[in-house]
């Protein structure tokens, strides 16, 4: 790898006060920082994706036309992505999704303890972003139940995908069979798995670093276009955080049933599936690595927490771990 090697710090100066923070940034609360960066993340995704989910419901019941549709919905929720993997990507490493993370665990070493971290992050980001939004859309929602409750259909629709919780929390069409709605989750989520992992194979040529934000994006565009209404819930962190919010505004009624673990649980196994299916059949580690992927791996590769030690003095291997074990 290369040894010339610039730091920010090296041609930017910045305040006594960041400069003794970053001190204990890359020591004490590193692993505090990693899990902001996944709340953040996630934060995004859904506040982006539910931000256009709610006026999609309340807009009709309300009879007000043209506030959102099925494509500006996946365009929204792929926004989000591409926001979540810019912004914290870098410090955290941007898993914004347990089932991602737990996958990490068993094919590539991440540490259990730190996966339980993230997870924990990721559900609070989603969390926190939908009570945030019920908040902001408070009036309209409320308004929308109010019309429900005119018209005697509140206690039939309210915890369906055409209710007001239904942008929260994740319901089903009545009716559907779960069978069918387990098997739509699961085959979404290998193909999601799999788009990802294609993704970030440092051998895709096809797929550069910087390329990767957009097409994973698409690709959960793409699934909630084709398969959002026979129920998606695609990332269970969006899901569980979600559905706590809808139960912390209406009350243990907004939990969903069966289908609440289908939808919590399912992109964990489907998830390790698509990435096992990926690394048993496409990859390949006797390619060659391009440069654009070089480059990226070595921006972060010589980002070492090594106290008292350059960068540059870093050999390849101890930077890996250094890394790894940050």
């Amino acid at each position: 790898m290369t040894t010339n090697v610039v730091h920010l710090r090296d041609v930017q100066a910045r305040s006594k006060f960041f400069t003794i923070w970053e001190k204990h940034r890359h020591t004490t609360v590193h692993w505090l920082v990693e899990c902001f960066a996944e709340f953040l993340g996630v934060f995004f995704y859904v506040y982006a994706g539910v931000g256009s989910q709610v006026p999609f419901i309340v807009g009709p019941i309300l009879s007000i036309d043209g506030l959102s549709s099925v494509l500006q919905i996946g365009l929204a929720y792929a926004c989000g992505i591409i926001f979540a993997i810019a912004i914290c990507g870098s410090t955290s490493g941007g898993h914004f999704n347990p089932a991602v993370t737990i996958t990490l665990m068993l094919f590539k070493g991440f540490p259990a303890f730190k996966a339980v971290r993230y997870i924990i992050a990721q559900i609070l980001g989603g969390y926190i972003a939908c009570l945030l939004i019920y908040v902001q859309w408070h009036d309209l929602i409320t308004a929308s139940e109010l019309v429900l409750a005119a018209a005697g259909t509140l206690d039939s629709a309210l915890f369906t995908p055409q209710g007001p919780a239904g942008a929260f929390g994740l319901y089903v069409i009545p009716g559907l069979s779960l069978g069918r709605v387990f098997l739509n989750e699961f085959v979404t989520d290998v193909f999601l798995a799999l788009v990802i992992w294609g993704s970030i194979d440092p051998t895709n040529v096809l797929v550069t670093p910087q390329l990767a934000p957009f097409v994973i994006a698409i690709a959960y565009a793409a699934a909630i276009w084709g398969f959002a209404t026979p129920a998606l819930a695609a990332n269970p962190a969006r899901d569980i955080g979600g559905r706590l919010a809808a139960m912390t505004i209406w009350g243990k009624q907004a939990a969903g049933g069966r289908y609440a673990a289908i939808a919590a649980l399912t992109s964990i196994p489907a998830t390790i599936l698509g990435v096992f299916i990926h690394e048993l059949l496409l990859t390949d580690y006797a390619r060659v690595i391009p440069s654009a992927q070089r480059e990226y791996m070595e921006v972060h590769l010589n980002h070492a927490h090594a106290p008292g030690k350059a960068a540059s003095d870093v050999s390849f291997n101890e930077k890996a771990d250094l890394e790894h074990n940050a």
